[in-house]
C-alpha cells in the first residue's frame, strides 16, 4: 500500500506545482497589463509634447506626425519663465521633506521603540489630521495667511506642507522603527550611547530604505500639490503645478506645450523615484506584516 501511496503523492505534486506556475504566469500577465495602462498614458504626452501644435490638436491623434522640439522651446524662451516656478517647487519640497524628517522620526521613536502613555490616542489624533477635506480648511487658513502678510510667500507653502506630510511620515516611519532588533538598542544602552546617537548611528543606518521611502512619498505630495499654492500664491511664490495651469487659456489648449511642460516638471519627481526605487521597494517591504 506504502509503494503505491507514493506515485500517486508525487503525480500530485507535481500536478499542484503545474497549477502554480500556471497561476504565477496569469499573475505575472495580468502585472505586466496594469502596468502597461498605468505608463501608457505618460508616453502618450511625451510623445505629444514632440509635435506641433496642430498635430497635437489632431482628431484622430496623429501618432506618426513628424516630431519637433517646439514645444520645449515655446516653454523655457515664452513669455514667462519656469524657472522661478521651479525653483519654488524645489524649495519648498526639499525644505518641507527635511523638516517631517527631523520631526517625525523622533515622534516615532516615542511612538514605537519608546512608548509613550496612550500611544494610540495619539496616532489615532495623526490619523484625524486627514479626516478633514483639505477645501474645508481652506479659508481659514488665507484669512490667516491674510492677516499675517504671508499671502505669496514660499515659507508659508514650507509651513503647510510639513504640517501635511507629517502624520503619513510618523505612520511609516513608526511602522519602520518598530522594525529594529530590540538587541541592538540594548547593546547601545549598554555602551552608554545617548538618544541623539542611538537615532543617528543605531536606528538610521537599519531604517534608512524607510526613511528613503518616506522621504521620497513627502517629496511627491510636496511637489504635486496645487490647492494651497494656487490659491495663497501669486508671481513670486508660484508654484511649477500653478505655472503649468498658464497653458490653459482663454485662447485655447496648446496641447504640445502643455504635454512639454509637464514632462519637464514631472522630470524631478521620475528621476528620485528611478534613483531611490531600490531603497523605496526594501522601505515599503520594511514595514510589512511578517
Amino acid at each position: 500500500m506504502t509503494t503505491l501511496a507514493r506515485p500517486a503523492a508525487v503525480e500530485e505534486q507535481a500536478v499542484n506545482k503545474k497549477k502554480d506556475g500556471r497561476g504565477g504566469a496569469w499573475l505575472s500577465l495580468l502585472a505586466w497589463v496594469v502596468g502597461i495602462l498605468f505608463v501608457l498614458p505618460v508616453l502618450w504626452m511625451v510623445l505629444t509634447s514632440f509635435h506641433s501644435e496642430t498635430n497635437a490638436a489632431q482628431n484622430p491623434p496623429a501618432v506618426f506626425a513628424p516630431l519637433t522640439l517646439e514645444g520645449y522651446r515655446e516653454f523655457f524662451s515664452g513669455g514667462a519663465s519656469p524657472w522661478p516656478p521651479l525653483l519654488n517647487s524645489l524649495t519648498a519640497s526639499v525644505v518641507s521633506t527635511i523638516l517631517v524628517l527631523l520631526l517625525a522620526i523622533p515622534a516615532a521613536y516615542a511612538l514605537s521603540i519608546k512608548p509613550v502613555k496612550k500611544w494610540s490616542d495619539v496616532l489615532f489624533f495623526f490619523l484625524s489630521t486627514k479626516m478633514l477635506p483639505v477645501v474645508a480648511g481652506l479659508l481659514p487658513l488665507y484669512l490667516f495667511a491674510q492677516n499675517a502678510g504671508l499671502l505669496d510667500n514660499i515659507w508659508l507653502l514650507v509651513i503647510f506642507y510639513t504640517s501635511m506630510n507629517l502624520p503619513i511620515a510618523v505612520w511609516m516611519m513608526r511602522s519602520f522603527l518598530s522594525e529594529v532588533p530590540v538587541e541592538m538598542l540594548e547593546a547601545a544602552a549598554v555602551d552608554g550611547a545617548g538618544l541623539v546617537k542611538t537615532l543617528r548611528s543605531v536606528i538610521a543606518p537599519v531604517v534608512m530604505p524607510g526613511i528613503a521611502a518616506t522621504a521620497l512619498i513627502c517629496f511627491i505630495f510636496s511637489w504635486n500639490e496645487l490647492l494651497f499654492a494656487r490659491v495663497l500664491t501669486a508671481t513670486v511664490a508660484e508654484t511649477a503645478p500653478v505655472f503649468l495651469t498658464s497653458f490653459v487659456t482663454s485662447q485655447g489648449l496648446f496641447l504640445a506645450q502643455l504635454c512639454a511642460a509637464a514632462f519637464v516638471v514631472s522630470l524631478p519627481v521620475l528621476v528620485a523615484g528611478f534613483a531611490a526605487q531600490d531603497k523605496l521597494v526594501q522601505g515599503l517591504s520594511l514595514g510589512s506584516v511578517k
